[in-house]
């Protein structure tokens, strides 16, 4: 038995999320389905971060053990045969100790959101972008951004759905920036609460708007409620781009 460790990367457009769903199609499901195609056993893999539906990634970890003996290489190679023609790509697969857990061995996970501004819709990056038609003041977001990093009861920024035992959480990045007609928010953490990331996009948009002012957005966490928060971000802008490991 062998544990490997794959960076994955998929658009998640068409899936209910990460995990397995009643409701449809998930990551999680397409991956076992591939590797179980070529391993000849059911297996299970276990993902670094949950992502939601529509929700893309580029830096996803995960692990899977398989009892059959496989190059690395082999185990990249033949997932992704068995993955088309569906969004999703083992990038990397190498193996790892018996103590890694992609989850539990995760000091921090990285987020990217983007959103396009400009008048035009987007064509190429359709249901990769949030779309918004008019001008967003990224230096008030960025500041505003800056009162949430640290450690705070992030209650205001967390779905009601949320099965954490603790609304509180370190926020270790929350940086704003444009970039020609793009706005890019990197987030980062050790771990995130249940639509937190979408949560503060949305409420940072309504400081960049100018609806809210930049002092605002912190009373909204201070408030530690849930009504306070800005409208949600859509999934579609959002992105697992890495996960730190010791």
């Amino acid at each position: 038995m062998a544990r490997y460790r794959l960076v994955v990367e998929y658009d998640g457009t068409g899936f209910s999320g990460w995990q397995h769903q009643r409701n449809g199609p998930s990551v999680q499901e397409a991956l076992e389905t591939a590797i179980a195609a070529f391993a000849g056993e059911t297996v299970r893999v276990h993902c670094a971060g949950r992502t939601d539906a529509g929700v893309h990634a580029s830096g996803q970890v995960v692990h899977v053990d398989i009892a059959k003996p496989l190059r690395p290489d082999t185990v990249r190679d033949a997932a992704n045969a068995h993955l088309r023609p569906l969004p999703v790509a083992v990038v990397s697969a190498e193996i790892a100790p018996e103590t890694f857990h992609a989850r539990f061995s995760a000091i921090r996970r990285r987020y990217l959101y983007r959103i396009l501004t400009r008048r035009a819709p987007p064509a190429l990056d359709r249901n990769r972008v949030w779309h918004l038609p008019w001008l967003l003041d990224a230096g008030a977001m960025h500041e505003a951004a800056q009162l949430l990093v640290g450690r705070h009861d992030f209650t205001t920024f967390r779905a009601a759905e949320c099965q954490a035992d603790s609304p509180v959480r370190t926020l270790e990045q929350l940086d704003v920036a444009r970039h020609g007609d793009e706005i890019r928010i990197d987030a980062a953490a050790r771990s995130f609460l249940h639509s937190q990331v979408r949560s503060l996009v949305g409420t940072l948009v309504q400081a960049g708007s100018g609806r809210w002012r930049v002092m605002e957005v912190r009373e909204a966490l201070e408030a530690r409620d849930r009504a306070r928060c800005g409208p949600l971000a859509p999934a579609a802008g959002l992105a697992l781009v890495g996960v730190d490991y010791p």
